[in-house]
């Protein structure tokens, strides 16, 4: 039997996990955790910023595309918490991370369960960046499957077959 690593329920797609790898996998794990909350939970909107560069912007998979910072989107989605959304629930399922040096960059398939009954994928490219032996993300972008763009092997296949360890 062939043993899958995982960081939480995410599976690693990298050939060669280094130390490096792990603490990027930690770090998108502990992000996906810090911005999910329940019925009668709120995010933990510190540990979320906590995790990026001061000025890394995100971009949403909305258009046209309009770029946001770490602050405006934890309001905006700190707004929704208890109204129209009761609950979310983010998940990765599976990442592949190319690491060099200071830098790297990780791709990753998501499920997100919005109050408790519809789910829905994304797929989230994260830019990271190492400082003082930290890694933070520098910028995130993101796309939302629908029936014209689905999640398909290929984004998984492509990370399956990527020696990715520097």
């Amino acid at each position: 039997m062939t043993h899958i690593p995982r960081v939480g329920s995410m599976v690693l797609l990298n050939r060669d996990v280094t130390p490096e790898i792990e603490a990027v996998r930690a770090l998108i794990d502990r992000q996906f955790r810090s911005v999910s909350w329940g019925p009668d939970g709120v995010p933990d909107w510190t540990a979320f910023i906590a995790d990026f560069v001061s000025q890394a912007p995100l971009y949403a998979s909305a258009r046209p595309i309009h770029p946001q910072s770490i602050q405006q989107f934890a309001e905006r989605m700190n707004g929704l918490v208890g109204t129209s959304l009761e609950s979310f629930h983010e998940r990765a399922l599976e990442s592949v991370v190319h690491a060099f040096g200071n830098v790297a960059v990780d791709v990753v398939v998501c499920e997100n369960i919005e109050n408790a009954a519809e789910t829905n994928r994304t797929v989230e490219m994260m830019l990271l960046v190492k400082d003082k032996g930290v890694w933070r993300i520098a910028a995130q972008a993101w796309d939302k499957e629908s029936a014209s763009d689905p999640v398909t092997g290929q984004i998984l296949q492509a990370a399956r077959q990527t020696n990715t360890a520097f």
